[in-house]
């Protein structure tokens, strides 16, 4: 479990994909995005150059080196071989680099996995799109398509396996109570398009279906609404021996796990839950978006 000086610090790496990892030996753990961006840094801060210096020598902007130092973003181009001169690593990064490949798994959401893979709870609830544990490929793939900066092929397709090899923890033993709060607006926004999004609806549909595993949706209707302040994911640790909370947000991700927040959290959570159609009308609702798309 996360230590107590954690709360409210938001994860320093950052990246479009954030999903678990992929069998394939060719991946490389996200680990080595950081180990490179940490390299970079090393020699960048040793030459006395700064970031906005290498990336007007790389073509790049001081965010992008910063991103990529950071282990959130991939260097391309002629950006190793480039930074590797001008910062004098004698050949050092690029042999860093090419450790460095799509993972599927993003720097910074490493530390929500090891929470998620052996959590005895996860209750999220979600406002835009379908979660990603319920995603099929082809949805997940459009996604990831939207992504800005765009992904390469390559990044897209290492997401897409993983994300849905993080599915695999709903047939976990001993299996997680598995809940979900979505927003109508999530299940008919046609990413993809309407038959990529009634496949996943239909998908949806089954994983409602597993003995561990609870979907409502919310209307559209309601005059009073406890989720106003957006998407979140609730956590019970394993062996429910504490509980966190995970919030994901333009500027950045962080985990709550100090009272009086992850109570407020979860209370917030039942209220959503309370506002909500019941499993059974949920069904029947998801059924229905499906037949009219």
């Amino acid at each position: 479990m996360l230590s107590c000086d954690q709360r409210h610090k938001p994860f320093v790496h950052d990246c479009a994909l954030g999903r678990s990892g992929v069998n394939n030996e060719k991946k490389s753990s996200p680990g080595a995005a950081k180990a490179f961006g940490a390299l970079l840094r090393f020699y960048r801060e040793r030459a006395g150059i700064s970031q906005e210096e290498l990336g007007r020598k790389t073509g790049y902007s001081k965010s992008q080196v910063a991103m990529i130092e950071r282990g959130l973003r991939r260097a391309r181009g002629n950006f190793v071989k480039i930074a590797d001169e001008f910062l004098g690593a004698q050949g050092a990064l690029l042999t860093v680099a090419g450790q460095v490949t799509a993972s599927g798994i993003a720097a910074w959401f490493e530390d929500y996995l090891a929470e998620e893979v052996k959590a005895a709870g996860i209750h999220w609830y979600e406002t835009h799109l379908i979660p990603g544990l319920l995603q099929t490929e082809d949805y997940a793939r459009a996604v990831f398509q939207c992504a800005v900066p765009a992904l390469e092929d390559e990044e897209i397709e290492a997401g897409v396996a993983a994300r849905i090899k993080r599915q695999e923890l709903f047939f976990r033993r001993p299996a997680p109570i598995v809940t979900f709060v979505l927003e109508k607006a999530a299940l008919t926004k046609p990413l993809g398009g309407r038959d990529v999004l009634r496949k996943n609806l239909l998908h949806v549909r089954e994983c409602a279906d597993l003995r561990n595993v609870t979907i409502q949706v919310m209307p559209e209707d309601r005059t009073t609404h406890a989720g106003l302040n957006g998407p979140f994911i609730l956590l019970e640790t394993e062996e429910r021996r504490g509980q966190l909370v995970y919030v994901e947000g333009q500027g950045g991700r962080y985990f709550l796990s100090e009272q009086p927040d992850v109570g407020d959290c979860f209370a917030r959570y039942g209220t959503l839950r309370a506002q909500a159609y019941t499993p059974e009308d949920s069904a029947r609702l998801i059924e229905q978006v499906a037949r009219e798309l």
